[in-house]
């Protein structure tokens, strides 16, 4: 074991926190990010339109859910070749950067107006669904514009101001990016979201499985437990939480939604319904145990992240005393297994646990307050508790084990004293 967690330390962790700090994954994570606000109050809208469901109302509430929840992908075809130009320095770049990939995403998606009655317009792909196709096209602008971000058709004494030269400048990026779509997808007809699309699918079918869901909440407890945020796993992870959401969502207004054919890999499922209480490997009754230690370093610490988990806030207990702690170590990995298996039966084997029918995507709020907003079944909340019941169970020894060695170093301490 002792061997492992060196190797794990001293080369494992490294090569993945180099992958972490890759410039292209920093900036479609951060770019997902910075749409947490529209996520959230898409959240608070499909919330609110559970209203609608016993009071006639003369508005819908999902019409600002379309406009928040419904728009994601054109937001982040914005965003990431505006960051990749912001993380290289190319400021002069950033915003045409940004608009040509918002051109670029129109023209792959093709989106159709809606009737002339009704306000705005609509495709599947502007929502959650297009997320895969407008980081692709957002990458190749980023790339078209680094590539020319230090040319001019201009010499440097050139008596042409600054403002001017860079609109010329401009000229050919856009022009290589405006006329590789239109000459692909407008003159040869190549339906470049769909095969996109078809690219990720087998990615979003896998992590759909029990399998996949398995090893994804694995994987996220086992890097975490390095100290390695999850957020490493954003560009890969959340186009399909939130393209499961959306066809979830769908499957409900359509009257078609069961167990079987919805989605359970989904942010509201698994951060704010049944496995993550305290925050990712269900931390919080290793805090409840922490805070009722005979040691006084850990019961000091169980209560310093007692009000943050109760907000699923981990980081003060994760670096406190599970990071790279061989006795905490294990028992978060087999969190990762274990709950989401035990999660996996109770909602699609069983259907006792049901899959939430609203998006609620607000981490934050307190279990099983979460728990009822999401799914408005008690049931939920007995399986909650049971699946807390299960946790506390595998954190248990293991804790034991650490509290052990800590009063023993505690009490070597006192007698050297």
């Amino acid at each position: 074991m002792k061997r492992f967690i060196n190797w794990l330390e001293n080369s494992f962790a490294p090569k993945l926190n180099k992958v972490n700090n890759l410039i292209w994954v920093v900036t479609i994570k951060d770019s997902i990010m910075q749409i947490l606000p529209f996520i959230f109050l898409g959240s608070v809208f499909c919330c609110l339109a559970i209203i609608e469901d016993y009071v006639k109302l003369p508005f819908s509430f999902w019409t600002p859910f379309g406009w928040t929840m419904g728009k994601l992908s054109l937001l982040i075809s914005f965003l990431i070749p505006f960051n990749y130009c912001e993380k290289k320095r190319y400021r002069k770049q950033r915003l045409i950067a940004g608009l040509s990939g918002l051109l670029l995403f129109m023209m792959v998606i093709t989106p159709e107006v809606e009737a002339s009655a009704e306000a705005g317009f609509g495709h599947a792909a502007l929502g959650a669904g297009g997320m895969f196709c407008a980081i692709i096209t957002g990458i190749f602008v980023g790339i078209v514009m680094g590539a020319f971000a230090k040319f001019t058709f201009f010499k440097e004494d050139s008596a042409i101001p600054d403002f001017v030269r860079q609109w010329f400048d401009a000229l050919l990026p856009i022009g290589i990016i405006i006329g590789a779509g239109w000459i692909i997808v407008l003159v040869l007809k190549v339906d470049l979201y769909q095969i996109i699309l078809s690219i990720f699918m087998p990615m979003q079918n896998f992590l759909q499985t029990w399998y996949g869901f398995t090893f994804f909440m694995f994987l996220t407890c086992f890097i975490y437990s390095m100290g390695i945020s999850s957020w490493v796993l954003t560009p890969v992870n959340e186009p399909v939480k939130l393209a499961a959401i959306t066809a979830n969502l769908g499957m409900v207004a359509a009257g078609t939604a069961t167990a079987a054919n919805m989605y359970i890999f989904t942010e509201g499922l698994v951060y704010c319904t049944y496995m993550w209480v305290g925050g990712i490997a269900c931390t919080l009754p290793l805090v409840f145990m922490l805070m009722r230690s005979k040691s006084k370093e850990l019961k000091a610490l169980g209560k310093a992240c007692l009000v943050p988990g109760v907000f699923n806030i981990n980081e003060p207990v994760i670096f406190g005393c599970i990071a790279w702690n061989p006795y905490l170590m294990l028992p978060m990995w087999l969190q990762g297994i274990i709950i989401p298996l035990l999660t996996w039966f109770a909602c699609k084997v069983i259907a006792f646990a049901p899959i939430p029918r609203v998006q609620f995507d607000l981490w934050y709020c307190p279990y099983p307050i979460s728990t009822w907003i999401s799914t408005r079944s008690f049931r939920a909340v007995i399986f909650l508790f049971i699946s807390l019941a299960v946790s506390s169970l595998i954190w248990y020894p293991f804790y034991k084990a650490y509290e052990a060695s800590i009063l023993k170093k505690e009490s070597g301490e006192s007698s050297n004293a």
